[in-house]
This record gives C-alpha cells, structure tokens and sequence, in this order.
C-alpha cells in the first residue's frame, strides 16, 4: 500500500467534505444572485430595466416617443392601483411627470413596493427616471388614496441606437407587492385571528 492510498473510510469523509463545500457555496450564490441580477439589471437595461438619474437630459431630440402607462397589483396586497393618464407624448430627452394613484382598501395600515419594467425591453437601457415612488417603499393608513409621481425622461442617446429606430411607444409597468415588515405581520395576523 502507497502512501497516496486513502482507506475508504477516509475517501467518503474527502467526499462528503467536498459535497459540502459545493452546497455551502451554491447557498451562497444563491443569496447573491437576487442583488447581482438586479445590478446587472440596473447597469445594463436588461429585461426592460429602468436607469435612474440625478437631473434631466439637458438635451432634446426632434423625435416624439409615446409613454404609455400601466399598473398592477400582486397578490396579497389590497390595494387599487392605476395610472392617472393612459399615455404621454414628449421629444426624447424632454422631461415628463406622470402620476399614479394608489389607495389601500383595508382597515389597517399596508406597506407596499413597486417593481417597474419597459417594453420593449431593448429601451430599457434609455429610460431614465429621476424621481419615482418606486425608489422607496410606501405605506398607506387605511383607506387612504395617494396620487405619486414619477419624473422620467428618454435618454437622447436612444436616437442614435439603430436597434431603437422603430421604437415610437415605451410601456412604463409597475406592479406593487406587499412589503412585508413587522407591523405588517401583526397587522396580518390580527386580521386572521378575527
């Protein structure tokens, strides 16, 4: 018997410690791939994410694009949820406001956030937003309705992108989702135990 040679006893414990190593890390990754995907995302536009801005363009095209406007609500959050205006139609680079209303139809107060989207997805990468209410989460007392901005622009570089000559319409989605915090469970939980 060499030197090198492991019993098998000592080979299943190199295994297992191998085989646990492997889970260990894919835990890990599996952590960090929500927050490495939404960098990637944010940097790169993909899948029709917005870009955030510190102020506007400075800059305006001689090329109309029409916003439209669209909302959604997810399950578990009692909540109507619509946009106060279909479309707008603006110069590319021109600074644009929309408002979305929002109101909670419980008897308790409700924390929710929006996630928010493009179409076509490719214009993701232009779309620029200075000001929204999806930065933050937001509560509402009970049956409170709010009216919130959204200060947005289409970055002026989108013109010179070929890929974009066709794009004349951009779809801005928000979806609102529960926001799940402590006073919300107990809020939840008093209204289940009733």
């Amino acid at each position: 018997m060499s030197g090198t040679d492991l019993s098998p006893q000592a080979k299943n414990q190199k295994t297992a410690m191998i085989v646990s190593a492997v889970v260990a890390g894919m835990i890990g990754l599996s952590f960090a791939a929500v927050p490495l995907y939404k960098a990637f995302c944010q940097v790169t536009g993909w899948g029709g994410t917005t870009q955030r801005a510190e102020a506007g363009a400075g800059q305006i095209v001689d090329r109309d694009v029409t916003v439209r406007f669209d909302a959604t609500v997810g399950n578990g959050l009692s909540w109507r949820f619509k946009p106060e205006q279909v479309s707008q139609t603006l110069k590319i680079g021109e600074t644009g406001l929309a408002f979305y209303e929002a109101e909670n139809t419980t008897d308790h107060p409700v924390t929710g956030r929006a996630t928010f989207n493009v179409s076509p997805a490719k214009a993701g990468l232009y779309f620029r937003k200075i000001e929204c209410f999806c930065f933050t989460e937001q509560t509402l007392q009970p049956g409170e309705k709010v009216s919130m901005p959204v200060t947005y622009f289409v970055d002026p570089e989108l013109a010179e992108d070929k890929q974009l000559d066709d794009v004349q319409t951009i779809t801005l989605s928000y979806t609102f989702f529960k926001w799940d915090n402590g006073e919300e469970n107990a809020a939840d939980s008093d209204t289940a135990a009733e």
